[in-house]
């Protein structure tokens, strides 16, 4: 006979946490963030860890590159969707690498035959400002001089002026040479107020740009996360279908992790799609699945090989996969599961795997509530939706402005490879809806106020990191009525808009 689960399904409005004792040193600006994404030994450091526990989910109307600067910079990873072609879904990828890095290889290049039409059309289509001038039009020439929109001007000069009478020539250039270090070319551009300087070899061939904004930027932003070439992190969804095809351009573009996307990860295409990537690349490239709600799918992904594993069936705003399949499980319970068996393999093992919290996040202190319970990060897309950098439309609604937002399993996106059950090549029936969420604004401004609650949370349970935190929480059921309790009630709100 079937399986019945004797404990009901909760999610995270039905707990809150009790305080522990706020000890002096408890003050949030000695609270860490940092948590790893990818599996590590005992003793041993995870060779990929996040600043702050957030990642973008992996949906069209959320995660490209923009959003995906923007959150490295701030110190969480996007994960690009994976419901585009496998060209542009790499594009993306190499755009979020090339944004930030000390020495960058130049992508805007020209010669000095072309013209000023082609000056303006190569900015259009790179957005850079900062165009080199070498002998042949190619990143690794001799450098003959550069451009800026301070070497023309649109309204007097004709489009087709030759770029040798109007660029900087190289003989009024400042320029590095090969061996000059990152430090000594950021002293460079500042002795001489510069806001670029080349890299040259001896040969005067161009090698690489350090520019201005890029020291001014990492000052700006301590939590960044970047790999070893201080280039952003960046993630990229994949599905079960094209990974042989998809995998090798993602690897090609930079992607530090990939995460395979389903809306049931306990399946054995999932843990095929694993496995291959783990034997071609030979444990080198770094690969999450999901999503699972229990210890028999945490284990199964963990045995395929997965770096870290997603937990949540349904519990995104925008899904419907309960309501149409009626499978899932609410968030909390899902995730006081996945973490037990999660410590249990580790003691078993001595190999520790990060589990991702994916849905059911309402309000800010469910946040807390899902690292205490033992989610090593988040992932979250209507959180990261309503910002200016994520990719959907800012539309007027009445008298407000909100963000389109839809489901990977709604008939917009056409994800059907997210709900691939091995048959057929389209979407069956919608798992996800098409909705806006209220726009907020710029996804920094917002992101500091979550983090302060977080935590000042944290502080209250007398805990500064992740790990502190998930060994001495306490946690408690709520009833109905001491939930209607805890927001403001028998009181005549004013109208602060009067």
């Amino acid at each position: 006979m079937a399986y019945y689960y004797s404990e009901v399904a909760r999610t995270f409005s039905e707990y809150l946490l009790i305080p522990n004792l706020t000890r002096k040193d408890c003050v949030p600006s000695n609270v860490s963030l940092k948590t790893p994404i990818v599996k590590f030994k005992k003793g041993e450091e995870p060779s990929l860890k996040i600043n702050i526990p957030f990642v973008s989910a992996i949906m069209q109307s959320v995660s490209d590159n923009n959003l995906a600067v923007a959150l490295a910079k701030c110190g969480g990873l996007s994960f690009v969707f994976g419901s585009q072609s496998i060209e542009t879904q790499a594009e993306m990828i190499r755009k979020v690498k090339k944004f930030k890095a000390g020495f960058v290889m130049s992508d805007a290049n020209l010669s000095p035959e072309n013209t000023l039409k082609d000056v303006l059309q190569l900015k259009e289509k790179t957005d850079h400002s900062t165009i080199a001038i070498t002998e042949d039009g190619s990143p690794r020439a001799k450098l003959m001089g550069i451009v800026t929109s301070r070497d023309y001007r649109i309204s007097r000069d004709s489009v087709d002026k030759k770029i040798k009478d109007f660029m900087t020539p190289f003989s009024k250039l400042i320029v590095g040479k090969a061996n000059t270090t990152l430090s000594e070319a950021n002293d460079i551009i500042w002795g001489h107020k510069l806001n670029c300087l080349p890299i040259i070899d001896d040969n005067q061939n161009l090698l690489y740009f350090v520019f201005r904004k890029d020291y001014d930027e990492h000052k700006q932003n301590p939590y960044e996360i970047l790999d070893s070439q201080k280039r952003l992190l960046v993630g990229a969804g994949i599905n079960s279908r094209d990974y042989k095809e998809r995998v090798p351009e993602l690897v090609k573009a930079g992607a530090d992790i990939l995460c395979v996307d389903s809306s049931d990860g306990f399946s054995e295409w999932q843990g095929e799609t694993i496995k291959y990537i783990k034997e071609t690349y030979n444990g080198t490239v770094k690969v999450g699945g999901g999503n699972v709600v229990d210890k028999e799918g945490f284990l199964y992904l963990v045995e395929s090989g997965a770096d870290f594993v997603k937990v949540g069936i349904g519990g995104g705003s925008i899904c419907i996969t309960r309501e149409q399949k009626g499978i899932g499980r609410g968030q909390a319970s899902s995730l006081i599961e996945v973490a037990q068996a999660r410590d249990e393999y580790f003691n078993r093992t001595g190999i520790y795997i990060p589990i991702c919290s994916d849905g059911g996040i309402v309000y800010d202190y469910h946040m807390v509530l899902a690292l205490a319970m033992g989610a090593d990060f988040i992932m979250m897309g209507r959180y990261f939706a309503r910002f200016d950098e994520s990719p959907s439309p800012k539309v007027k609604v009445g008298n407000n402005y909100v963000k389109e937002y839809w489901g990977e399993g709604s008939n917009r996106a056409r994800n059907w490879q997210r709900y691939d059950m091995g048959e057929g090549d389209k979407l069956k029936f919608e798992e996800g809806v098409d909705s806006y969420v209220p726009y907020a604004g710029k996804l920094r401004d917002n992101l500091d106020i979550t983090l302060g609650k977080i935590k000042s949370t944290m502080c209250s349970c007398g805990a500064i990191s992740i790990q502190e935190l998930q060994k001495t929480a306490r946690i408690t059921l709520v009833s109905s009525t001491s939930i209607v309790e805890g927001g403001a009630h028998d009181v005549m709100l004013k109208d602060n808009n009067l």
